[in-house]
């Protein structure tokens, strides 16, 4: 009886562990649509990028660096694409960050977005401010970002998570992560 118990809890916790390294089919879908039209490539791999223990230590506790991944096309890394949640006024949004070889911004996206207000940071014209960016910049909002009145919150809270990254994305590449 108590094998039983074990060997369950050993297959509940694999499928907890698998299924919390990959992304939603809904997210999945934009995901590759987003890197198919950035890069202008087909048939490519997802591969998450695995950071040993050591490293992850030294790494911000807001960015979830289990959702970085390569994009990589016969055998070549293209870019990398980066998937999280921010906090919005009362939840949260799914944005993406896709890097291209030398670690710089090509593209941000907001891929869903829960509130009834604040929707304005989806606009290309504002997520342009974050392209070109790379682990040596540090974002300031209002000052390098502009604001947006009626999502003041949540331009906020997308220019800390892009901080947050980039500054996570500077570690990664020091240690030899990326």
């Amino acid at each position: 009886m108590i094998l039983k118990r074990c060997f369950s809890f050993s297959i509940i916790a694999l499928c907890f562990l698998f299924l919390s390294f990959t992304l939603p089919d809904k997210i999945l879908k934009k995901v590759n649509k987003e890197i198919e039209k950035t890069f202008d490539i087909k048939d490519f791999k997802l591969k998450l990028v695995s950071v040993n223990d050591s490293i992850l230590k030294k790494l911000s506790k807001t960015t979830k660096i289990d959702h970085l991944y390569k994009i990589e096309k016969d055998n070549s890394i293209i870019g990398y694409a980066f998937v999280d949640k921010a906090p919005s006024k009362t939840d949260e949004f799914d944005y993406l960050i896709l890097l291209d070889r030398n670690l710089i911004i090509a593209k941000t996206k907001i891929l869903i977005y829960r509130e009834d207000y604040g929707g304005e940071i989806g606009s290309k014209r504002w997520l342009k401010q974050f392209i070109g960016k790379s682990s040596s910049d540090k974002l300031k909002y209002e000052k390098d970002i502009i604001a947006i009145s009626g999502a003041t919150i949540s331009a906020l809270s997308m220019t800390k998570s892009v901080n947050s990254f980039l500054i996570d994305l500077a570690i990664l590449h020091k240690n030899n992560a990326i």
